[in-house]
């Protein structure tokens, strides 16, 4: 069974419905909902909350085409963010309501509302594909000896995926490797490198620093990092650091400080229940302290003001942007929760030092609540694409995933996939869903190759990656497919001396998606309609002025998907390998029903 949408009106937050996104507090936002003219709809108004108090705006006929009439209001800017959704006459009951999760014949809470904020935007760079890099897997321009934590390894040994070794498995990937295939990742049509910890740690994955005060030695250095910034800039290229304040390791200079004098300022940035050996780790691991953000000191040093570690590592010869990471548990212990506190201070910070930089956060779960504009910009987009994704790909299991820390990981059709990403993004603002880091893997994952087994749901996979609104983000050697379960294992160093290790028809296939994405402003910036859904298929629009792109991906062979030409157009050209499609004589445009098979349009200008 497929559920068709293309009769049904459609907002949300992109330039074809919110032209000016850029409110000034007292001033006034126009508004547009488009409605096809074979909806039932006859007339609208707007919901809208000014200092907590709901009115109704009514809308008018701004202008008619062919194919839609589209209805603006003007909507009164009290507060810093705008909640509206609207309300329609027509459908069944003659009652409708449209927010960000679709539509309902029934009343519905406040969360899903559109939101718009009077906060400046992410900078236009940052929907610009990511390529995350772990760096000690990369590439190796120098041999460095080993600290004497580390058990060294050469460069084609095995990953150490379980027990003591894990963390200590070092293999000396470095900042100048990665300068050295900067042209490669170019070709990916990358926009931005994001790169995982690179401060001193006694691990591999260097989330346990040891200080935030110089780049790893082993890494090359600061100067290697400004090499870095330098090369990368020059293509066009930003970079994003990882930094963790929740915690840091227990070898960090602040820790050890305030185990030598419980009387010192470092005393205070960490929750000692019996000093000084009982303190509080991060899951429980000792080496890991969290941080006590209530200490105005350790604020003022690690994100707080120009001096502060944020604050440093940004500019022209280092990074452009940072991700937080666990942001969603930084500044929350027991009864105590500053994470919004956290959050809106790290972003001032980063405006002044850098007013084009961007703030990412790191959550596994709905982060909507940090996403309002203030503070973090965007969020890894687990909940709302890669595990609706996942559940949609994967194969059938015998025996399906445990539940373990997060729940199984069941098949799902597409209808039930669908209302997922739609009821979990329809609860984040729009500049935050376009801003999502979108990801099929990543260095806490399995490799996507070996999850979902099929080649050609993996082509699905980096085909929904490419076309989803967000920033898409590739794991450093998924685009050659390499192959591995369990995240650990999944930490394979890049086999750049092994080009019969490297699958190319998948790197040329990503190479073509991911050229495309950088070439379209509707990829990157425009909105997201969907068109019609099915168990196994999914087609939707990305709409922004001049360009719209048509989006087709199958999990398996269906019953064809039929549009009507006056909904998308007569003529369609294929892009990334995919062959043009045009009207036939009823005036209906037939998508492929084979699959799995992923397919993507560029719609002639109405």
């Amino acid at each position: 069974m497929t559920d068709i949408l293309w009769s049904q009106p459609h907002h949300d937050g992109s330039a074809l419905y919110v032209p000016e996104p850029n409110l000034k507090p007292g001033g006034k936002v126009s508004v547009f909902l488009r409605v096809p003219h074979t909806s039932d709809v006859t007339s609208a108004w707007v919901r809208v909350l000014s200092d907590g108090e709901p009115e109704l705006v009514r809308a008018s006929i701004d202008r008619q085409d062919e194919r839609d009439t589209w209805l603006r209001a003007e909507l009164p800017v009290v507060n810093p963010v705008v909640s509206y959704r609207w309300l329609l006459d027509g459908g069944r009951y003659g009652y409708q309501w449209l927010n960000g999760a679709g539509l309902h014949s029934h009343d519905v809470a406040d969360a899903a509302d559109f939101r718009l904020s009077t906060f400046d935007p992410p900078p236009q760079w940052a929907t610009g594909t990511m390529y995350q890099i772990f760096p000690d897997r990369f590439a190796k321009a120098v041999d460095r000896p080993a600290p004497p934590w580390a058990r060294p390894a050469a460069w084609d040994d095995p990953v150490i995926g379980e027990g003591p070794d894990t963390p200590r498995q070092l293999y000396g990937g470095d900042l100048d490797g990665i300068i050295a295939h900067l042209d490669y990742i170019a070709s990916l049509g990358v926009g931005t490198i994001y790169l995982t910890p690179f401060f001193p740690a006694e691990s591999n994955h260097r989330y346990n620093a040891s200080t935030f005060s110089q780049v790893d030695p082993l890494l090359g250095g600061d100067e290697a990092m400004a090499r870095l910034a330098t090369a990368a800039h020059q293509r066009g290229i930003h970079l994003m650091g990882d930094l963790t304040t929740n915690h840091c390791g227990n070898t960090h200079e602040w820790f050890q400080a305030a185990l030598a004098d419980r009387n010192a300022p470092e005393a205070k940035f960490f929750f000692f229940t019996e000093y000084p050996d009982q303190y509080v780790g991060w899951w429980g691991m000792k080496e890991m302290p969290i941080f006590d953000h209530r200490s105005l000191e350790l604020r003022r040093r690690l994100y707080d003001g120009p001096e502060s570690v944020v604050a440093r590592w940004l500019g022209p010869h280092a990074l452009d942007a940072w991700r937080i990471d666990v942001a969603n548990m930084t500044g929350i212990h027991g009864d105590i929760n500053l994470s919004h506190e956290v959050a809106t201070t790290i972003r001032r910070t980063m405006a002044q030092a850098t007013p084009e930089s961007f703030l990412q956060a790191e959550s596994n779960h709905d982060a909507s609540r940090d996403l309002l504009g203030d503070g973090y910009q965007g969020t890894m987009n687990y909940a709302a694409f890669t595990r609706p994704l996942w559940q949609w790909l994967l194969p059938l299991q015998i025996q399906p995933y445990a539940h373990g820390k997060y729940p199984a990981l069941p098949n799902l059709p597409g209808g039930m996939v669908v209302r997922a990403m739609r009821e979990l993004s329809g609860v984040t603002p729009w500049q935050a869903t376009l801003h999502a880091m979108n990801l099929i893997g990543s260095h806490d994952t399995h490799r996507v190759v070996s999850l979902l087994g099929d080649p050609r749901m993996v082509d699905v996979a980096f085909g929904m990656l490419a076309a989803y609104p967000g920033v898409p983000m590739i794991y450093a050697g998924d685009e050659i497919g390499l192959a591995t379960i369990g995240p650990e294992y999944a930490r394979i160093p890049m086999p750049w001396a092994h080009p019969e290790r490297r699958d190319l028809q998948r790197l040329a296939m990503t190479q073509a998606l991911f050229g495309v994405r950088a070439a379209s402003s509707a990829l990157r910036r425009g909105g997201l309609r969907w068109l019609a859904v099915g168990d196994d298929a999914l087609t939707f629009l990305r709409e922004y002025p001049g360009e719209t792109m048509l989006v087709h991906a199958a999990r398996a062979a269906h019953p064809a998907v039929q549009i009507p030409a006056a909904v998308v157009g007569g003529e369609l050209a294929g892009l990334a390998g995919t062959a043009d499609l045009r009207a036939d004589n009823t005036g209906m445009i037939t998508l492929p029903a084979g699959g799995p098979a992923f397919g993507m349009w560029r719609l002639a200008a109405a």
